[in-house]
């Protein structure tokens, strides 16, 4: 399979690598190659089956715009751009191109979101106080994280709690760390994903881009998982 990465971050080479060892062809382009998208030629992008996106909250909406206008297939790792997710969509089903996104592309991470969801239900109304606080390295820019909010979402869609307030703190190279608090008066409850490397990040979106690369639609990583 030929895969092009988008964004030659730390996220981006990585996946790269693993994509190599997988044994597929792998072409990156990094931000100064492909300013405001514009290396994202219908040419060049038909050269490849499927397009890994870990670049910026602000490049990876024209990247998106550029490649699924030619009916591409997208796995898209960068967060912070939801609110255009209406329009992407439709971007999608209107050229039958293929996109999976997420907000954290580790199998460990999507078992912890069951969890919360599984632990806000069980704890509806025992009187407990919820809270999330995650760090990460000091060079990320969305804050909160989409993950921590992923989890606050599920633990609120479970619990009918509200919003949940989240801490979040920017450190070094920290990989990442999500750590769900429910607290009563009685004892504390804590459920916590520490992430080592980004190596399982890396896994699952090459792993995402195999599954993709025979399908179209629009996909939510948490929603499929199980079947990649």
């Amino acid at each position: 399979m030929r895969i092009l990465v988008l964004g030659h971050g730390k996220t981006g080479r990585l996946v790269a690598e693993v994509a190599a060892e997988h044994g597929h062809s792998v072409h990156v382009l990094d931000a100064k190659e492909n300013r405001d998208a514009a290396a994202l030629t219908p040419p060049f992008v038909a050269g490849f089956d499927v397009v890994i996106d870990f670049t910026t909250p602000e490049a990876v909406v024209q990247n998106m715009r550029a490649c699924l206008a030619t009916g591409a297939k997208m796995v898209i790792g960068t967060t912070g751009w939801y609110d255009k997710l209406h329009d992407v969509r439709a971007a999608v089903e209107r050229r039958d191109a293929g996109l999976l996104y997420g907000t954290n592309f580790s199998v460990g991470v999507q078992v912890m979101l069951q969890m919360a969801a599984q632990m806000g239900a069980a704890l509806k109304d025992a009187g407990y106080r919820f809270e999330i606080a995650e760090t990460h390295h000091a060079s990320k820019l969305d804050s909160p994280s989409g993950t921590a909010v992923t989890l606050s979402k599920a633990l609120e869609s479970s619990c009918s709690c509200g919003p949940v307030p989240i801490t979040a703190s920017r450190e070094g190279d920290e990989t990442g760390v999500h750590v769900l608090i429910a607290t009563s008066e009685a004892d504390r409850i804590t459920l916590k994903h520490e992430s080592f490397s980004r190596r399982a990040f890396a896994e699952g979106a090459v792993r995402a881009a195999e599954w993709l690369s025979s399908r179209t639609g629009c996909y939510d990583f948490r929603d499929v998982f199980s079947q990649i």
